[in-house]
């Protein structure tokens, strides 16, 4: 039986004087799963990422990492996000350290892990990606698909539980965009467990075991990549679905 990894029950979120972002969010995600958050702009999608990464708060539910309410007390983020890491739209490389001294920043000094175990951990994953010639040059020297593939390998020197992942190409020239999918896709082969929201529809269909689509802050529709993309469910979905149909005609 698979294992509850992450579990979110009734998650609410609202901005002041606003009308709620989050409406009654739950789902769970189990070790070694990936799913992918489908749904239209401004519907909550990476509002609900930062939210199960402590980068927002939310006035209502829980978050469970491994059965344990993990939002209890806000003094326990920093810990918690080296368990549950997040690739962002943007790189945010340091600009004046190297690729290897932005890798090690984080599990040397934050984690207190020796120099050689990191760099022998970032070595053998920047081989994996075809970066390891890159090591010693800064962020401005490489394009933008290298310094994702970076900022995805420097969130796996964390050795996180769970990794999140933003929208992480749409800041990405379109001939960029295959080389980062191409490093999640072989994350998803090695039994990483991921939550991504995209908009590559393709990719979508091929990385995840489970589609969570949701509108208006509500997730309307769960299912299996098959189901959802031939057969889906709701109305609002089908809608969704037909205007990328006719983009890709």
């Amino acid at each position: 039986m698979a294992e509850t990894l992450l579990e979110i029950e009734h998650l609410y979120k609202a901005y002041e004087s606003d009308k709620p972002v989050l409406k009654d969010i739950s789902f769970t995600i189990q070790k070694g799963e990936v799913i992918v958050i489908l749904g239209p702009s401004g519907c909550g999608k990476s509002t609900l990422l930062r939210c199960m990464n402590g980068l927002e708060d939310f006035q209502g539910g829980t978050i469970k990492l491994d059965g344990e309410n993990i939002a209890k007390n806000k003094k326990d983020w920093p810990l918690i996000r080296q368990k549950i890491g997040m690739v962002f739209q943007s790189y945010d490389l340091f600009p004046h350290m190297t690729i290897m001294e932005n890798i090690l920043l984080g599990p040397v000094k934050v984690q207190k892990r020796s120099r050689e175990e990191v760099t022998s951990q970032a070595e053998k994953l920047l081989k994996r990606i075809g970066l390891i010639d890159k090591k010693n040059v800064y962020p401005r020297q490489l394009s933008g698909g290298q310094k994702q593939r970076v900022a995805i390998i420097r969130a796996l020197c964390m050795n996180p539980e769970i990794l999140l992942f933003d929208e992480v190409t749409a800041a990405l020239d379109p001939e960029m965009v295959r080389e980062v999918l191409d490093v999640i896709l072989e994350l998803a082969k090695s039994g990483t467990t991921m939550a991504i929201v995209t908009h590559e529809m393709k990719f979508a269909r091929a990385v995840a075991d489970r589609i969570l689509f949701i509108d208006q802050g509500s997730i309307i529709e769960e299912n299996t990549p098959q189901a959802f993309f031939e057969n889906p469910k709701t109305a609002r979905a089908k809608q969704f679905l037909n205007i990328f149909n006719f983009e890709e005609v």
